[in-house]
């Protein structure tokens, strides 16, 4: 698979690893860490991506999240980019403040979730940091605060990590705490800040045996997940590349789909264009941004300047399409 195919699929769950240049700090003082919280909330909400865990380290930053309607790429560059400014600003200094792009690791859920969780937020109770568990629940850079209550952070869907141990917050919370603790004495997994095809096929001895059975066994350091999840995101990366790489004039493509569209919905294309917030119009453009993000791989901003309405409008009209197949599935 080319190497610059993108993994960044709508909805998927990534492991970023941000890191300062040569191993030096992010952040000088907690008035850069708070900065540099608020902006990610901010990035986080504007750009519908959902936050699990996350901590700030002295030379590092730890996030798993999932990818909105535009993917993490535009979040990230865009909080990268402005806390870069920022900090050189403020302590005038010039020159990269990252350790390159931010490495993404593309996770498998069902599998990894809460292990991953559990694992970032025990960053700064293995790194010495904090003493101990208590020390741990009021830490305030660090997810498992908000987790536990002891911290705000809307931002970050503390809901949805607590519902993977019970339906009633405090019951849940007890029990999240409880699998945190747990994980202390099993020490740190490598395997999290990568893929690969030993990591993804669960050890080297699992390849080996596979190898031994003929199977065979799909990796990519990219990707944390067995051998079939590598090579369904695999596949699924290589089909919207072709899909990109045949639309070798996307405004001609995207004013075919308008049109059609259109007609379908008897919408003038005029009244598309000029914002009109009418049902009918707005089912049509809801219709029309999902099948230039999937057919044509657009981003929202590319999709916006065609469709009468900003990015953000974009975006939500993406994710209601989606939802109303959804919903339409289940019926």
């Amino acid at each position: 698979m080319p190497r610059h195919a993108r993994l960044d699929a709508t909805g998927a769950l990534h492991h970023v690893i941000i890191r300062g240049i040569d191993r030096s700090d992010l952040f000088a003082d907690d008035s850069d860490r708070q900065r540099f919280v608020d902006k990610l909330g901010e990035y986080i909400s504007a750009t519908g991506c959902s936050l699990y865990a996350w901590v700030l380290m002295s030379n590092h930053v730890h996030l798993l999240l999932k990818s909105g309607n535009i993917g993490i790429s535009g979040t990230m560059r865009k909080l990268l980019t402005w806390y870069a400014i920022y900090f050189n600003k403020r302590h005038g200094r010039t020159g990269h403040v990252f350790q390159n792009r931010y490495k993404s690791i593309l996770c498998e859920e069902d599998k990894y979730f809460l292990a991953l969780v559990r694992y970032i937020h025990l960053n700064p109770l293995r790194a010495g940091i904090v003493t101990d568990m208590k020390s741990l629940d009021r830490y305030r850079w660090c997810g498992h605060a908000v987790l536990m209550g002891r911290h705000s952070g809307s931002f970050m869907d503390a809901p949805y990590v607590l519902a993977h141990f019970a339906n009633d917050e405090g019951i849940a919370r007890k029990a999240y705490r409880r699998f945190v603790g747990e994980g202390i004495a099993l020490g740190p997994n490598p395997e999290f800040t990568g893929g690969g095809l030993i990591r993804s096929s669960g050890g080297w001895s699992q390849v080996v045996s596979a190898r031994r059975r003929k199977d065979p066994v799909k990796g990519d350091e990219r990707i944390l997940g067995d051998s079939n999840f590598v090579l369904a995101v695999v596949s699924e990366a290589e089909k919207r590349q072709q899909r990109q790489l045949r639309c070798t004039n996307p405004e001609i493509r995207i004013e075919g789909i308008i049109r059609e569209e259109c007609h379908r919905g008897q919408v003038s294309v005029a009244e598309l264009e000029s914002g009109v917030r009418r049902r009918n119009v707005t089912a049509v453009r809801e219709t029309i941004a999902l099948r230039c993000a999937r057919e044509l791989g657009l981003s929202a901003a590319e999709i916006a300047r065609h469709a009468g309405v900003n990015t953000s409008a974009v975006t939500r009209a993406i994710e209601r399409a989606r939802q109303k197949l959804r919903q339409g599935d289940k019926q």
